[in-house]
């Protein structure tokens, strides 16, 4: 399974987002720290999610590191992520 795939199903099951993208972002760091061939390095997460009500920037970025642990420690060297409750703007 490609690792986008991988990340959105962990971030489905954990958030039951209202909206969620995952994209693939590898291509653009390709001689960077981090960059490996295949990809499958580099990526950017917009959620839109009820369980971010309340919570700080910071506290729903550690909620979806700790999700993707695993992915994290491994083949993921970057995760850019936008996490918004809804109706936030």
């Amino acid at each position: 399974m490609a690792m986008r795939d991988t990340i959105s199903n962990k971030l489905q099951e954990a958030f039951t987002p209202e909206n969620l993208q995952v994209v693939d972002e590898s291509h653009l760091h390709e001689g960077h720290a981090g960059h490996r061939p295949g990809g499958e390095t580099h990526f950017r997460v917009y959620i839109v999610s009820d369980a971010f009500k309340g919570k700080s920037r910071v506290e729903r970025h550690r909620m979806i590191n700790s999700a993707l642990t695993a992915e994290l420690a491994g083949r993921v060297h970057a995760l850019a992520i936008q996490a918004k409750a809804p109706g936030e703007g």
